[in-house]
């Protein structure tokens, strides 16, 4: 396939999504006017039938009567004064007179001459109309004497049936002269009456043409008018649902739609204020956070260094001479002190995360090195299992890789079983560099179901029974933070061979996702989860 055709089908998918991107964006207005063209179809409809069906009885009973009433008058002038048996001459003669008259109707005169033959008179129009083309059930009427009673005074009457010949319509009547004498048919043609009912029917169906199209444009009008407010209050809606807490409806007039958009107009500004609140609470509790953390530190150089000293005296050969008494109290001291040390680190690089301060220093970081050294400066050689070949590459900040490996390899060391393995990897991803993914797996009772969901939350700690464990419960909110800014992220799931398994996925070049290098405080360093 050529560039051209295949240009060509892409457009031409492109229009066709287009087009029903359209439909379904218009939905509610095509039912609108399928709806609207569904009632004018319908009454319009409706109103011509009825309208058909009283001027085609209108005019074809009128031109019935017209045609009868000649017929049964000529039967009476002319067919009765002919002798009681007449000739087939003067039955010729007499049907041709009365086919002259005004209907200009085809006769047939039936009756028996002196000799007791039945002979036949016609007025020769229409191929020669003969008894062959009256219908047998009216033949058999018009010759059926009738029993004379005080409410039927006539052994004979005039009859009529309408028939068609060739998609021509016709009237067929006869009846039979009193006291003796000749029966007479006639036929006459309704094409003229036909013509003029297909012309009314004509007009009908294009008058139901035409209301059809003025409804389809009604509709479209009345739902433009109904729906420009509604796509309104939906653009409103998504401007709202991208963080333009500001936006605003137009108010004009007191309809239904109005009121929806000063309901609209109310919600916003509810909940402008309420994000507003919410905001610069959120923001005086950061502020909080960082001001304790700082104010804190002061006194916390003294009381380490302190406690550096207690510590060195309570390290030194038997003690020196403290008194036993209080050295568990010492320690304590030293223990504590550490603790809230590590506390305060972590409180200020939470905050430096959630007022968005926190920056990247990148180089370029073989990751089997920086994990060796992360194990080497904490003494896990021994209880760590590292398979990481030398030589896997990536560009990122190795301070706060440094912190995550710490926090994830610190955790699994300190909830799960030993020995603790970490495994890394590259996988090939489109558009970028690749993905190093750093696998961290224990060998310990694993992580509860119900726990697993909230690992990574902040100050979570998987057991209300041990509120004071020396984890603080940030390191593993503090580890995905750091893996988040690097465009990366870490997950936590039960291994099927047992124990838990933290999965570390790092872009190789985290500049290509970062807009420069940019340097930030440090913070937040050792291993502090609580997971388990």
């Amino acid at each position: 396939m050529t560039e051209e055709h295949q240009g060509g089908s892409r457009g031409w998918s492109a229009a066709r999504k287009g087009v029903w991107s359209r439909l379904r964006f218009t939905s509610l207005r095509l039912r609108l006017v399928v709806v609207f063209g569904l009632v004018a179809l319908t009454a319009a409809v409706s109103a011509s039938g009825i309208a058909y069906w009283l001027n085609r009885e209108s005019v074809l009973t009128r031109a019935q009567d017209a045609v009868l009433r000649d017929f049964e008058q000529e039967m009476r002038n002319r067919a009765g004064a002919l002798p009681e048996h007449p000739t087939q001459d003067e039955l010729q003669r007499t049907a041709g007179q009365m086919a002259n008259s005004g209907q200009r109707f085809t006769v047939l005169l039936v009756a028996e001459d002196p000799d007791g033959r039945t002979v036949y008179g016609g007025s020769g129009g229409l191929s020669g109309f003969s008894l062959r083309d009256v219908p047998a059930s009216l033949r058999e009427a018009v010759t059926e004497r009738q029993k004379v009673t005080s409410a039927n005074k006539y052994p004979h009457h005039l009859y009529w049936q309408r028939i068609v010949d060739g998609d021509t319509p016709y009237l067929v009547a006869g009846t039979r002269m009193i006291g003796g004498g000749p029966t007479g048919y006639m036929l006459k043609s309704l094409e003229p009456e036909a013509k003029d009912l297909n012309s009314l029917a004509w007009s009908l169906g294009i008058a139901t043409g035409l209301a059809l199209i003025g409804s389809a444009l009604l509709a479209h009008a009345a739902a433009t008018t109904v729906l420009k407010p509604v796509q309104r209050l939906g653009v409103a809606a998504r401007r709202l649902g991208e963080g333009k807490l500001d936006t605003r409806l137009r108010v004009s007039g007191t309809d239904e739609l109005a009121d929806l958009s000063r309901t609209f107009n109310k919600a916003a500004e509810a909940l402008e204020k309420r994000v507003a609140d919410m905001a610069a609470r959120d923001e005086a509790s950061r502020r909080f956070v960082a001001d304790m953390s700082h104010e804190l530190r002061t006194p916390l150089t003294a009381i380490t260094a302190v406690t550096e000293v207690l510590e060195e005296e309570l390290e030194s050969e038997g003690g020196g001479g403290m008194d036993p008494m209080i050295e568990p109290a010492v320690r304590l001291v030293v223990s504590e002190t550490r603790r809230l040390n590590d506390l305060v680190e972590n409180l200020m690089e939470v905050t430096r995360f959630d007022a968005g301060t926190a920056r990247l220093v990148l180089d370029d970081v073989d990751i089997a090195d920086q994990i060796t050294a992360c194990i080497d400066a904490r003494a896990w050689l021994d209880a760590v299992e590292l398979d990481a070949e030398r030589g896997i590459h990536a560009r990122i900040d190795p301070r706060r890789l440094d912190v995550i490996l710490a926090n994830l390899i610190g955790n699994a060391l300190k909830h799960g079983g030993s020995p603790v393995r970490v495994a890394v990897r590259e996988e090939d991803t489109e558009g970028d560099g690749g993905v190093v993914v750093i696998e961290v797996r224990d060998h310990g009772p694993g992580i509860p179901e119900e726990v697993l969901p909230h690992v990574f939350d902040r100050f979570y700690k998987a057991s209300a029974s041990r509120p004071r464990s020396e984890g603080s419960g940030l390191g593993l909110s503090i580890a995905l933070e750091n893996a988040h800014i690097h465009g990366g992220g870490i997950t936590a799931a039960n291994s099927p061979e047992g124990g838990a398994v933290f999965t570390l996925r790092l872009p190789r070049d985290v500049s290509a996702q970062s807009p420069a290098e940019r340097t930030g405080d440090a913070g937040g360093e050792g291993a502090e989860g609580d997971a388990r």
